[in-house]
This record gives structure tokens, C-alpha cells and sequence, in this order.
């Protein structure tokens, strides 16, 4: 017998060192824990197998030490591998060092024995003939088993815990270990207490380190497995099925049994039910396919995915097939489609989306002639303001409608902004007269609401087709301005001079910051002068000598630079050039009047500006007068009449220009800090009753002293006119009769003939 066990402890030594240099090698996290576990097992076996296989009393007694030592590191390793495998971690660090500290504390009592005596002894009684050294323990040995079953104890405990509060997937890898330590436990207990010379508990030890190599490394719960993912597989919405080799059905889940049609025992249906619904070329290849079934809104729509299994010799061993019905997603997919190219208000295309269609109709159709329209609400921001948001809203609904009913049968047609809309047709498809008609009357009504509403079309025919599409709306767009403030006319059409004019614009706009920095801009001063005739001042007005296009009239320009908002560089420009001739006339009287256009307060501080500039030369501020016009005062009136009264207080002299030719001038002129009254000639000449204009100017002129303001006429051309002005009590004067504007060295001359200026 105890040959036989020397043998068995050693082949369970040998394949616990084999499994422990594999587990090392194993690329598993817990690799290293498994190997050392598995490594410390080999020394109880080996202390036994010394024990067993010896017949002298040397033998036996260091294999107890080997054994005893051994269970000591097999706990160490044994705490190390549960907390990894189980996934747990010391709440206190002092909890691990005291394990430690008692471990260590045992292995220290027993390096003692051999002097103290303490641990335990050894005793010879005959088995089989032959000596046997039994353990005789003392109370170190007690020590030893306290220790080392109570840390036993615990680590069952923790399986234990793991075991029946785990997932079931997890349960498994946990009870086994947990019943192996339970019998090992057990097995133990019965040699300790049996006192059988040979300690067969030991074989227990070997396959319970063989266990934690399996179930650490290399085991997978099949069963479990598989009964979990046909569970899973059951509930799955798509249709599954799972084919042989030889293409046969052998496996359906309930979705895919509903979708073929069959039940559970006519799975040999499958291949001919599938090959009806999708066809039959797609199932037999390994991939993906996307399939309709039905048309309109009853249609589905179905992903099939094919995946052939191989099994470990590259052989196919079957095969599934998953068919996935995504209508739902389909569906969902096209409305935020919609939703991302059409308006959601009125259903037309978006701009983005417009713009794509376009060019698409012209790569369709390259033979055809097309028009794009651009369509423009005027006012709109009145129908909203006076009728309320929804009213708007319902507005653009019906304006939408009557684009796609009637203006857009064969092309597209988009919204490109709030109140705008692009139309893209053929040329022959558009009809200018029932337009007209249409928009004439267009109006809106909803419950006790009404409002008519005006349409204007602007038209651009597409003679290059490679343009942007954007352009070609811009150009419809420009076309609108031709109409701006018509009433009566709907439809304009975009034309080359309006495209010359745009070129032009754009042209002029580019060398405007080159014309100011070479001088190509220059102020023209016109004479202003007193009843005697003497000249006492200037209105600066904005000249430009173009090196290509020679002397430019400022209606060629200023009205461009109004509309973009550059008008404030040149309006700076001009009242530099104004100080630089008052300080150059520091030793006159004369003033200059310069204009400010509204746009000017938009892009600086006008009060600063001027006090900085008048500061920077050194000259009186009432030398440089303000002209302002009534539409200064059209927006942010309040606003506005603190900045001129802030003009006043730093000296400034303000003249009100065209007054009389507005709407509102009587008004302003009760609050506004005006200094003096500029009257145009035009007034009168405009006028078919000649007595009432010269009446209205008289009272002007007299209302204007009344008022402690001074008057000045301009626009006078004749000596008749002069008197007539002059007798009506008019200070100053300013026109054609006395001088043209001029350039700053002629009007020097014209002033100052005698002398030089200074």
C-alpha cells in the first residue's frame, strides 16, 4: 500500500508542476494566482510523499516540516486566488497584514521545534511490516490547525457567498469549488481524527488544484450556455434560423416559425418558405441583403444576414440566418430625411435641399430652358406685428400652396428664408398674365381675419447653367429692386443692366479703401454766401477722379455705398480733409458744412469723431458744421436728439438739409437742437402754384427767425431768385448762381484772390 500511494503523490506532484507552468504561461489575468496556488500545493503532497515513502525516523520528520511549512503557503496563496478569482479587494490594509503577521508567526514556531519542541513530535508504529513515523502533535500543532482551518473556513465562506448570490452563469464556476473545499475539508478532518497512518486527503488536495486550474483557465459553462442563449435567441425579435451542412433546417425561433409560416416540426419548410419570400441567390451566399416586401406605405422592409460556421479545420460545419424586419427604422429614417429637406411649416423644400434639386433638373433635362424665381412677401413683418404670429404663419402656409398649385406644376420649389421663396420651372411653363392676375388679388383670410398681402416675383432666366445656384436666386433676387416700392407690378425680370449695375457696385466697392488712401476721392467745396454776397463758408460734397473711369458723379457711387454701409469710411474720410482746410484757414471766419449719413451711426460714435478730429487740428468746432437730413431721425429718435444735443454742448453748429421736402420736419423741428435751416430751391420749382410755394417759403423763412434759427437757401441759380429769397429775409445762400462746387485750390483762389492762405 504504501508503494502504491508513493507512486499516486508522485504523478500528482508531476501534474500539479505541469499545470502550474502552464497557468504561468497562460495569458489570462488570474494566470499567475492559479500557478502560484497550484505551485504550493506540490509541498503538502511532497511532505506526505516523504512521509510515506520513508522507513527512518529522518525522512518522515523533515517531510511533517515540508507539509506543515506548505500548508502555510498554500493558505497565502489559496486567500490570494479567492479575492482574484472572486473579485474582491481588503476593505483594510490592516486586515491583510494581520493574516500575514499570523501566517508568519506559524512558520516561525515551526523553524523553533526542532530546539522547543512545541509543534509536534513523531512516533513509530508498524504498518504492514514496516515502520511508520505517525505525528504525535503538541500545542503548536493546534496553533497550526486553528490557523489554517479557520482561513480555510473563511475562503468557504466566500464561495459559499459567491455561489448562491451570483448569476447563474457565474454560480457554477463558484459551487464546484466550493464543494471541493467542503469534501477536502471533510477528508481532512477525518485523517487528522482517524489517525490512518497514510493521509489520503492529500489525494484530495491534488484534484482540488486540478479543479482551480480547470475552472480558472479553461473552463466554460456549455451547457449553461447553450440553454441560455436559445433562451435568448427565443426572445429575439428577428427571425432565426440555424441550417446543417446540408442546408437543412435543424433549429427556428419563434419569430422566425411566425415570419416562414410553419410550426416547430416543419423546419424542412424553411428553405422553400425563405426562397419564396426573398428569392433564392441571396440566401446562398454568406453576407447581408437588404429585401422589400410590398410597395407604397404597406411596404416592409427586411435585413437578412447569412454567417456560415466553420468548425476547427476550415470545414463548414452549418450555417444561420438572421432576417431582421426594419420597417420601422426604414420609416423612421425617411421622415428625418423629410424633415432635414423640407420646411416644416410649409412642406417646400429647404433652401439647401432647393438648391440640390435645381442643379439636378438641369443634369436631367440639359436641353431645357429654365427659370428660377425668387419670391418676396413685402411687409411682411407688418402682417405679423398687426395680426399676430399665427396669422403669419398661416399666411406662408397659403402663399406656399398657391407657389405649388399653380406657379411650380413641373419643376421644384423650395422656402429660402422666413418670407422668401425660390421656384425653379421651365421657361415655357410660366405664365406672366395669370401671375399678374393671381397676385393682384392675393389675399389672405382666416376666420374674421383678412389681409391682402403683396407678392413680388423676380425672375432670372438661366442662360449659364454651370453658375451657382445661389447666384442665380441672387439674380432673381436683384431683379426685385426694380419694383421695390410698385404696388401695382408683381413680376421683374433680371436683365444685363441690372447685372452691369451689380458688377459695377461690387466693382467700386472693392477700390473704395485704394481711392481714400491715393487721394482719388477729394472734396469739392460750394461756396455759401451772406446778402452781400460775401462768401462766408463751404458745403464740402465728395468727389471722385477714377483713373480709369475719370470724374465720377457721386450718383454713380454714393448711393451704392449707402446701401453697403461703406458710406461712414468715406463720410470720416471727408470730415478729415474738412479740419485739415480749416486749420490751413486758421486766420478766417470761413466754416465748412460736411454731411453725416444715417448709416453713420450704425459703425461709430459720431460725437467722439467729430470732438477728436476738431481737438486733433486745433480748430473752433462751430467752424465745421453738421448737415443732418430728417431721416436721421426716422429710428432711435430719443437716441438721436441726445446725440445732437451733445454736438451742441461741444460747440457744433447743426443745419437741418432738404427741409420742407420730408414728411415730418414741423415735428422734429419743435424738439431737435437745429441751428439752421437749409430750404432747396426745388421746393418752389417743383410747385404748379407758384404763389402758395413762395408763401410757404416766406413762413418758413419767418417761422425760422421766430424760432431763433438761422436760414440758408440753397439750389439758387438766378438773381431773381436771390432777391425774392433776399427780401423774404434769408441770411444765406448757396447754388449755382454763385458758384459751382469746386476744388479746394479753386475755391482758395476764389476766396482768398489777393493773398496767400495761412
Amino acid at each position: 500500500m504504501r508503494s502504491i500511494f508513493t507512486v499516486i503523490f508522485l504523478l500528482l506532484i508531476i501534474t500539479l508542476t505541469v499545470c502550474s507552468f502552464m497557468a504561468r504561461r497562460s495569458p489570462r489575468a488570474i494566470g499567475s494566482s492559479v500557478a502560484a496556488l497550484i505551485g504550493t500545493l506540490t509541498l503538502p503532497l511532497t511532505g506526505n510523499l516523504l512521509i510515506v515513502a520513508s522507513t527512518s525516523a529522518l525522512l518522515p520528520t523533515v517531510g511533517y516540516y515540508v507539509y506543515f511549512l506548505g500548508m502555510d503557503f498554500v493558505v497565502l496563496t489559496l486567500i490570494h486566488f479567492t479575492f482574484r478569482y472572486c473579485g474582491l479587494s481588503w476593505s483594510k490594509k490592516w486586515m491583510r497584514d494581520l493574516v500575514l503577521a499570523i501566517v508568519f508567526l506559524d512558520i516561525a514556531q515551526y523553524v523553533a521545534n526542532p530546539f522547543l519542541g512545541q509543534a509536534f513530535g513523531t512516533e513509530c508504529i508498524i504498518v504492514e511490516g514496516y515502520p511508520y513515523y505517525r505525528l504525535v502533535p503538541h500545542l503548536g500543532q493546534a496553533f497550526h490547525r486553528v490557523l489554517d482551518y479557520g482561513i480555510l473556513a473563511a475562503v468557504i465562506l466566500i464561495f459559499a457567498y459567491k455561489t448562491f448570490r451570483s448569476a447563474r452563469i457565474d454560480s457554477e464556476k463558484y459551487s464546484v469549488i466550493f464543494i471541493t473545499l467542503v469534501l477536502f475539508s471533510l477528508w481532512q478532518t477525518f485523517f487528522i481524527f482517524s489517525r490512518t497512518p497514510v493521509d489520503r486527503s492529500m489525494i484530495g488536495f491534488a484534484f482540488f488544484g486540478l479543479l482551480i486550474y480547470y475552472f480558472a483557465l479553461h473552463y466554460r459553462p456549455m451547457r449553461l450556455l447553450d440553454s441560455m442563449l436559445a433562451g435568448i435567441a427565443s426572445d429575439m425579435s428577428e427571425s432565426l434560423y440555424f441550417f446543417d451542412a446540408s442546408g437543412q433546417c435543424i433549429w427556428a425561433n419563434p419569430s422566425g416559425l411566425d415570419l416562414a409560416g410553419i410550426t416547430d416540426k416543419e423546419l424542412e419548410q424553411v428553405p422553400k418558405k425563405l426562397t419564396s419570400l426573398f428569392g433564392i441567390c441571396e440566401l446562398r451566399e454568406d453576407g447581408s441583403v437588404k429585401k422589400i416586401i410590398g410597395i407604397g406605405e404597406d411596404a416592409k422592409y427586411y435585413v437578412l444576414e447569412r454567417r456560415v460556421i466553420k468548425d476547427e479545420n476550415g470545414r463548414t460545419a452549418g450555417s444561420f440566418l438572421s432576417v431582421r424586419d426594419n420597417t420601422e427604422e426604414q420609416r423612421q429614417f425617411r421622415q428625418e430625411l423629410y424633415n432635414t429637406t423640407h420646411d416644416t411649416l410649409t412642406g417646400l423644400h429647404t433652401r439647401e435641399y432647393l438648391y440640390h434639386e435645381v442643379r439636378e433638373l438641369f443634369l436631367e433635362n440639359p436641353e431645357e430652358t429654365y427659370m428660377v424665381i425668387f419670391v418676396d412677401v413685402r411687409g411682411f413683418k407688418i402682417v405679423n406685428d398687426v395680426f399676430g404670429s399665427a396669422f403669419g404663419d398661416y399666411a406662408i402656409q397659403r402663399i406656399a400652396e398657391w407657389i405649388q398649385s399653380s406657379l411650380c406644376k413641373r419643376g421644384v420649389c423650395g422656402r429660402i428664408a422666413g418670407d422668401t421663396f425660390g421656384v425653379c420651372i421651365p421657361v415655357n411653363e410660366f405664365d406672366p398674365h395669370c401671375v399678374e392676375q393671381d397676385l393682384s388679388n392675393f389675399e389672405v383670410k382666416k376666420n374674421h381675419l383678412s389681409h391682402h398681402v403683396l407678392v413680388h416675383l423676380g425672375i432670372y432666366v438661366v442662360t449659364e447653367k454651370d453658375l451657382d445656384v445661389s447666384v442665380m436666386f441672387d439674380r432673381a433676387h436683384l431683379a426685385l429692386s426694380s419694383i421695390k416700392e410698385d404696388y401695382q407690378k408683381h413680376v421683374a425680370y433680371y436683365d444685363d443692366a441690372m447685372r452691369s449695375k451689380a458688377l459695377w457696385d461690387q466693382k467700386i466697392s472693392a477700390q473704395l479703401r485704394d481711392a481714400i488712401a491715393t487721394k482719388q476721392l477729394r472734396p469739392y467745396l460750394q461756396p455759401i454766401v451772406d446778402l452781400t454776397g460775401t462768401v462766408v463758408g463751404a458745403e464740402a460734397l465728395v468727389r471722385w477722379l477714377h483713373p480709369e473711369h475719370g470724374f465720377l458723379s457721386p450718383g454713380t457711387f454714393i448711393p451704392v455705398f449707402e446701401k453697403n454701409g461703406m458710406i461712414s469710411e468715406i463720410d470720416r474720410y471727408m470730415w478729415r480733409c474738412a479740419c485739415e482746410l480749416l486749420a490751413r484757414w486758421k486766420n478766417t471766419s470761413l466754416f465748412l458744412s460736411v454731411n453725416i449719413s444715417p448709416r453713420d451711426f450704425y459703425f461709430m460714435d459720431v460725437p467722439e469723431e467729430l470732438k477728436n478730429l476738431v481737438k486733433e487740428f486745433g480748430i473752433e468746432p462751430a467752424r465745421l458744421r453738421i448737415e443732418i437730413t430728417e431721416t436721421v431721425m426716422m429710428t432711435d429718435v430719443e437716441k438721436r436728439m441726445e446725440i445732437f444735443h451733445d454736438l451742441k454742448r461741444a460747440g457744433f453748429i447743426v443745419e437741418m438739409d432738404d427741409f420742407g421736402s420730408g414728411y415730418s420736419s414741423l415735428n422734429l423741428l419743435k424738439d431737435m437742437p437745429v441751428d439752421v435751416l437749409k430750404i432747396d430751391m426745388m421746393f418752389l420749382s417743383k410747385s404748379r402754384n407758384e404763389y402758395k410755394a413762395k408763401t410757404i417759403v416766406q413762413n418758413i423763412i419767418h417761422l425760422s427767425d421766430e424760432l431763433g434759427i438761422g436760414s440758408l437757401t440753397e439750389g439758387v441759380e438766378t438773381p431773381n431768385q436771390y432777391q425774392i429769397l433776399s427780401d423774404m429775409g434769408c441770411k444765406l445762400f448757396q447754388g449755382y448762381y454763385f458758384a459751382k462746387p469746386m476744388p479746394v485750390e479753386d475755391f482758395e483762389k476764389y476766396v482768398f484772390p489777393d493773398k496767400a492762405v495761412s
